[in-house]
């Protein structure tokens, strides 16, 4: 029986882990919701390595910080689309931002209120409580209808933050081959060099039509900061979720087992135990 025991003891002591279990996990947090502008402006380089390099650096170091938040992208320039639904799954986030450029969508322009409906479309049918879009952008908007649409959307309890990326004096925007190697400029219909510059003053307004904040990225690493304690600060959501582990430890059993063993090694002793034990009572 002793030697059973300790078989088993064996086995337990190695943690077997056998089957597989579901272990609920609730969440706390916020959707929320990149705008990203894709527009050819995004290339100028007066932010290095350019506007949208940063923009997408910077999302990153967002996405690293966030603790159970689910977030979504949107990619806009004439139009906008909906590129990464909202998800909790951070790492496929952080796939999708690296394949935005600014040749994703064909019509150009900067349409800031469409991206913002796109943004509020983004988010599911339940309180509007809990949610943020964050727009990203050089703040050059072609419809001038987003100031509006903030308005309509706080009015609900939808957080709206702006990001300007860019420099006031502006840059010029280079025009790329398919490899990405810079060719030329971009010149207006007079062939003149077009010059990109921030507009501070329009993201300003949409940022405060939204009851958000705004902020700048340039060529320091800390732009994402006042965004994180902006979100960090925010009441959370409970979002329920499900984890999954790959095996189930099954070491009890086996020490459960063992024990049995030891006691019953010890209740009835072998034969030769017992012969020995007379043995010695004989002699």
């Amino acid at each position: 029986m002793g030697l059973f025991g300790l078989s088993f003891l064996i086995v337990s002591a190695s943690g077997p882990q056998i089957g597989t279990k579901v272990k609920p996990v609730e969440r706390k947090g916020v959707d929320l919701v990149f705008v990203v502008d894709i527009s050819i402006s995004m290339d100028a380089e007066d932010v290095k390595p350019s506007r949208l390099q940063k923009a997408k650096f910077e999302i990153s170091q967002i996405i690293k910080q966030l603790k159970g938040d689910r977030v979504g992208i949107i990619v806009f320039a004439g139009s906008s689309h909906i590129y990464l639904p909202l998800t909790a799954d951070y790492e496929a986030a952080q796939l999708f931002l690296d394949g935005i450029d600014t040749n994703m969508i064909p019509t150009q322009g900067t349409s800031i209120s469409s991206a913002l409906n796109s943004g509020l479309t983004a988010f599911t049918e339940e309180s509007e409580k809990y949610k943020v879009i964050l727009i990203i952008t050089d703040g050059e908007d072609h419809e001038g209808e987003a100031v509006e649409i903030a308005e309509k959307a706080a009015r609900t309890g939808i957080i709206i933050h702006t990001v300007g990326v860019g420099s006031l004096t502006g840059s010029l925007i280079p025009i790329k081959s398919q490899n990405g190697v810079s060719q030329e400029y971009k010149r207006d219909r007079q062939g003149k060099l077009v010059t990109s510059k921030l507009n501070e003053m329009a993201l300003r307004e949409i940022a405060d039509a939204g009851n958000g904040i705004y902020v700048r990225f340039d060529n320091r690493l800390t732009g994402h900061r006042n965004l994180i304690q902006a979100i960090d600060s925010m009441e959370k959501k409970t979002i329920s979720t499900h984890e999954f582990s790959e095996f189930e430890d099954r070491y009890q059993i086996f020490a459960i087992i063992s024990l049995l063993f030891f006691i019953i090694g010890f209740m009835f002793p072998t034969k030769k135990m017992q012969k020995d034990t007379w043995r010695g009572r004989i002699v």
